[in-house]
């Protein structure tokens, strides 16, 4: 009777049924200390249309933290590093740990998978910046629509200013097209007639854009229920906790194997650090 053991998998074994009890309070251990790690507050944000408004959120440092613990106290398990993945407004924080049992190893897995809602400060300078970027868009909005209605003829208007007579459109084209540093005098010049500089301009709205990335606040949302493997790859929010079991074989993993072949000391030993690992996540 060979089997993938991944805890929680219904077997007939008698072994394997009691290693299914005992992960089993090991998820519900998981699951309520990271709940209480998760726990909501309220925090004070500033949305686009500058209205101030409460939003909930936790604190992911907690649980960073609390998995540290985790592997502190792992000591003699080989341990993964605390990560933490960004995929857009999607996070996870995870580690993992595993420990060989005579020919079994145990490896375990813990997440926690939570969504990112971007807001701003309640900072007055979020406003002062929108209304500069405004007045900015404004600005050159109305300077290129004028320059885009003229079109070829106002450049052409102000090369015969200039003193070029001979250029029609096709010679205007040709010329721009293959004189980079003629074709950046000539819109200097238009600028400058403009009374708008469009190169300082867009300095200054990059400038702008940055100081609000700079004044965002990031709050965080994540849904108090066991996931699978499955669901944690489709994005849905929630905590994770896995053991597997699985045969070592000329160093080589076997995921199906007969737990009637398993020595008595070896189940002993397994449980016993199942039991460990309950003991820690208190």
């Amino acid at each position: 009777m060979c089997i993938f053991v991944r805890l929680g998998t219904r077997s007939h074994n008698d072994f394997i049924q009691v290693l299914n009890q005992k992960n089993e309070i090991i998820q519900k251990k998981c699951l309520e200390k990271i709940n209480n790690l998760t726990k909501m507050n309220n925090v004070k944000v500033m949305l686009g249309d500058s209205t101030i408004t409460e939003q909930k959120t936790f604190d992911p440092k907690l649980v960073m933290d609390y998995f540290q613990k985790i592997n502190d106290s792992l000591k003699d398990w080989s341990v993964h590093d605390v990560s933490i993945s960004n995929n857009d407004d999607l996070r996870r924080i995870f580690t993992k740990f595993e420990i060989l049992e005579g020919s079994y190893l145990i490896s375990g897995h813990i997440s926690l998978q939570f969504h990112v809602l971007l807001y701003y400060k309640p900072d007055q300078r979020v406003i002062d910046c929108q209304k500069e970027l405004a007045k900015i868009v404004d600005l050159t909005k109305n300077k290129e629509q004028k320059l885009s209605d003229n079109g070829d003829q106002f450049v052409l208007n102000k090369l015969k200013e200039m003193g070029y007579k001979d250029f029609d459109h096709q010679k205007l084209f040709e010329v721009f097209y293959e004189n980079d540093e003629f074709r950046e005098k000539i819109y200097a010049e238009i600028e400058k007639d403009a009374g708008v500089d469009f190169k300082k301009l867009s300095e200054k709205k990059t400038q702008l854009f940055n100081e609000l990335d700079s004044l965002l606040i990031e709050t965080y949302q994540t849904s108090s229920v066991l996931i699978d493997d499955s669901r944690l790859v489709s994005g849905e929010e929630g905590c994770l906790c896995t053991i597997d079991i699985e045969f070592v074989k000329h160093e080589t993993k076997e995921g199906l194997f007969d737990p009637r072949k398993m020595s008595d000391t070896t189940k002993e030993n397994i449980l016993k650090r199942l039991k460990e690992f309950e003991e820690i996540l208190n």
